[in-house]
């Protein structure tokens, strides 16, 4: 692997997958044959301990934090021309001690937060769901009552009554809680595809366990039980004599029939209005401008076994700056914007670095050009441009070092850990997204991909970005036939990434993306329940009130005043429901307000959209049972009766 010879020792048990979560570790190896550890400047491994029975963590923590500073104090002996405040801050590192008891990963981190919020969004739709099943079988006990008299009446005790109505639900709940088994089992793969980014996919092993159908069986008996027993036992004790009069006065029936609409409405309001700050947190960071076009490019992320020259790298730039389709080529040692970042702090004029690191990167000539990067002062790399010495800088390094002032011309030096290297600047560009949408545009400064050293000559490289402009607007139909060109024109050559800039723009907004789509999903199933629930109680209240109706059209009451008389308790229900959810959504936004951006739950828009969504709702949800009090032929009716 990678031209070392490993011998296997031992094989681990098959459902272990490692330590982090979401990702599949298939061989381990030991540390100190890692890269990473012969390199001065690796800080980003995991440290795993298992404390011994009995002793408490924070004497421990305190011990391993004096052992943290002692190192940490002597590898900042190294960190030549740091500020003073930033090394301060360095030495006041702590060791923190978490559990990992589930294993430790940034998949975690990332979504642990809007999954708890997603968890209350999925709670509220189970309420209204559960809301919704009470009022249908209220309804569904009134429409029965004189068949329970009959059946105690002839007979029937009780308990056979609520056996008989219990079995009835529980079969229409054994068939539900199935279809949703079977939702879950397809829809939790696609769920898992929404948070993997093409560079690092999540790998997820979700298994349908005992526990997953114990969990199912429980929730489903519990509000079978919950929201079934007590209109079984209405229905089983109803009295022959009491239901062949008419049975039990409607209006205490209607009263709590539309205090569970206004229930409805306040959770359908909150899980609208939460879902409403997901989708714009998502929506804002995609639409924020990049600083650069992503139209027409392809990334070509290519590695070599061996360090190659850069005459090799410029070769394979040049072949395939002949390929059929293709417009523009450079080489780069990272794109825009990218998960990681090179930076050090910056002096201007021999003067100490300000505290402020500015993030690096190299590309070869054209690097504007094919950016489409503004280009405001100054010119693009050349050919001849080489690493140290040239380098264009953004708006933000001009005004964050040489106060706004014009930069080309001048000159600044990169404080790395082995010495200041100075540049002199070329040329003013824009200001591009470097790291992430979510952050500020920070200073950046660009170099030549090829670069001298102090002998003269130019080291080699065993990694690089090719960044291909085509002429194709679907750069991806060219992917195949460039990824077999850069191994055409150097065998050493391999492309081991392909990605679109698109894609990698869209990648930054994965964490968001997830989110989003979940609790959009999660408020159109609550919306579409509560519009259900509402059109329940209406249609049942024409069909309970039809001699009323009658009456009234017999006697000239106006279609307005019929249609008043029927929506207008409903409807206050509902507007009941949505100010109690509006006071809901306010008190609750403040628990996941970090995890918003750029939004704010105050916001005009915010506060209209479930508003507007809900009276749309409950319009479309109250036309039809309308439409049919409307259409009651009082002759009919009172004929009927």
């Amino acid at each position: 692997m990678d031209g070392r010879l490993y011998e296997i020792i031992g094989v681990g048990p098959e459902r272990f997958t490692g330590t982090e979560p979401g990702t599949v570790t298939d061989i381990l190896i030991p540390t100190m044959m890692h890269p990473c550890v012969l390199r001065s400047d690796c800080n980003w491994t995991r440290t795993l301990a298992r404390a011994k029975p009995g002793v408490p963590l924070e004497p421990l923590r305190a011990k391993l934090d004096a052992v943290s500073l002692a190192f940490e104090t002597q590898r900042a002996k190294g960190f030549l021309n740091w500020p003073r405040q930033k090394l301060d801050n360095w030495l006041k590192q702590k060791v923190l001690l978490e559990p990992a008891g589930a294993g430790v990963s940034d998949l975690q981190k990332d979504y642990l937060r809007p999954l708890a919020a997603l968890a209350v969004l999925v709670v509220l739709v189970l309420l209204i769901a559960c809301a919704n099943v009470a009022n249908l079988l209220s309804a569904q006990a009134a429409s029965r009552a004189r068949e329970m008299a009959l059946r105690v009446s002839i007979g029937a005790g009780r308990r056979r009554l609520v056996q008989l109505v219990l079995v009835e639900s529980a079969w229409l709940a054994f068939f539900a809680a199935t279809l949703g088994g079977v939702f879950a089992r397809w829809s939790a793969p696609l769920v898992v595809r929404m948070i993997n980014p093409p560079e690092n996919p999540a790998h997820l092993i979700l298994p349908a366990d005992w526990r997953m159908l114990g969990f199912g069986v429980a929730l489903t008996v519990a509000v079978r039980l919950l929201f079934g027993l007590s209109p079984a036992l209405s229905a089983s004790a109803m009295q022959p004599v009491s239901a062949l009069k008419g049975g039990e006065d409607p209006h205490a029936r209607h009263r709590l029939m539309r205090g569970l609409v206004a229930v409805q409405t306040a959770f359908c309001f909150l899980a609208l209005f939460v879902a409403g700050l997901f989708v714009a947190t998502f929506e804002r960071p995609s639409h924020q401008p990049t600083g650069f076009s992503a139209e027409r490019l392809l990334t070509l992320e290519t590695v070599t076994e061996h360090p190659q020259a850069p005459e090799y790298w410029d070769q394979v730039v040049e072949h395939l700056r002949a390929v059929p389709g293709v417009e523009r080529v450079i080489v780069a040692d990272r794109t825009l914007p990218g998960g990681d970042s090179w930076n050090d702090f910056i002096s201007v004029n021999g003067a100490p670095p300000n505290g402020v690191v500015a993030y690096l990167l190299s590309a070869s000539s054209g690097w504007i050009e094919i950016m489409r990067m503004p280009l405001l002062e100054g010119r693009d790399f050349r050919p001849s441009d080489t690493y140290p010495g040239a380098a264009l800088v953004n708006q933000t390094f001009a005004k964050e070092y040489f106060n706004g002032e014009n930069p080309v011309g001048r000159s600044f030096e990169v404080v790395f850990p082995d010495g200041p290297v100075r540049f002199e600047t070329l040329g003013l560009v824009g200001d591009a997204q470097y790291r992430s949408p979510r952050e500020p545009m920070l200073p950046q400064a660009y170099f030549p991909f090829r670069s001298v050293d102090a002998k003269g000559t130019s080291p080699a490289k065993d990694h690089g970005m090719f960044i291909v402009r085509t002429a194709s607007a679907n750069p991806l139909a060219m992917a195949s036939i460039l990824g077999r060109e850069v191994s055409r024109a150097r065998p050493e050559f391999r492309v081991r990434n392909i990605r679109t800039q698109m894609e990698i723009n869209e990648s930054h907004t994965v964490r968001q993306r997830l989110p989003a789509r979940l609790a959009l999903f999660f408020a159109a199933v609550a919306l579409l329940l509560a519009g259900v629930g509402l059109y329940g109680v209406l249609n049942y209240s024409v069909l309970q009130r039809q001699r009323e109706i009658g009456v009234r059209m017999a006697l000239g009451a106006p279609a307005v005043d019929i249609v008043r008389n029927m929506t207008t308790d409903v409807f206050c229900a509902v507007l009941g429901g949505a100010i109690a959810g509006l006071v809901l959504g306010m008190a609750a936004v403040r628990y996941i307000e970090s995890l918003f951006y750029q939004v704010k739950s105050t916001d005009p828009v915010m506060l209209a959209l479930p508003s507007l969504t809900i009276l749309v709702a409950a319009l479309l949800a109250a036309l039809p049972p309308v439409v049919r009090a409307l259409r009651i032929n009082p002759a009919q009716t009172l004929r009927s009766e």
